[in-house]
């Protein structure tokens, strides 16, 4: 593997080139942020395949789009939201997304401020991957992302009340989730 740094004139060259249709600059791009890009598609929809068909529609859509990038704010940043899009569009189209799942468990605070800091950050992604669809993509747009309640209720067609109530419900889970990992880790441990 080659390791490359990317100077801000050369993504401004391949802008410019994916612009004028170059497929160089174009299989450039891609090869760039693909590896990204796949872990982000990932995050929302679990199944290898389809995440990497999510992922090349939304490389169609940069290429197709990229006359609507101004060039200001981060090209890699213009990518993500359109490979989010891509893939909530996905969840919405395959009916996936169950945005309102019950647990009453996921209430129940529990303390595991240290338990994170044991983990690994492979453990913490598959822990959120376990997340029901709902609280998952909701946990995604807010914690990772970036999105506001306001924005992940109008992405998702749900109410900013609802969004908070997912965010709430995914992080109770995921306190389960390490609480219970970290227990299995003490008991190996012995």
């Amino acid at each position: 593997m080659r390791l490359r740094i990317w100077k801000k004139n050369e993504e401004q060259d391949l802008v410019s080139g994916c612009r004028r249709g170059e497929h160089k600059a174009q299989r450039s791009v891609y090869e760039k942020h693909a590896p990204q890009m796949l872990a982000l598609c990932l995050r929302y929809v679990h199944d290898r395949s389809e995440a990497e068909g999510v992922m090349v529609t939304g490389f169609l859509k940069v290429f197709d789009k990229i006359g609507q990038y101004s060039g200001e704010g981060s090209f890699e940043g213009w990518i993500r939201r359109i490979m989010v899009n891509e893939s909530l569009l996905y969840l919405r189209q395959n009916k996936h997304a169950h945005m309102m799942v019950e647990v009453e468990a996921a209430s129940r605070e529990m303390h595991t401020d240290d338990a994170y800091q044991q983990l690994a950050v492979e453990d913490l992604l598959a822990l959120v991957r376990k997340l029901p669809e709902g609280y998952r993509t909701v946990f995604n747009l807010y914690a990772i992302e970036g999105y506001s309640h306001k924005e992940i209720a109008e992405q998702l067609n749900i109410t900013e009340n609802t969004s908070k109530s997912q965010l709430s419900r995914a992080r109770g889970l995921l306190q389960q989730y390490v609480a219970n990992l970290m227990e299995l880790k003490k008991t190996e441990a012995v």
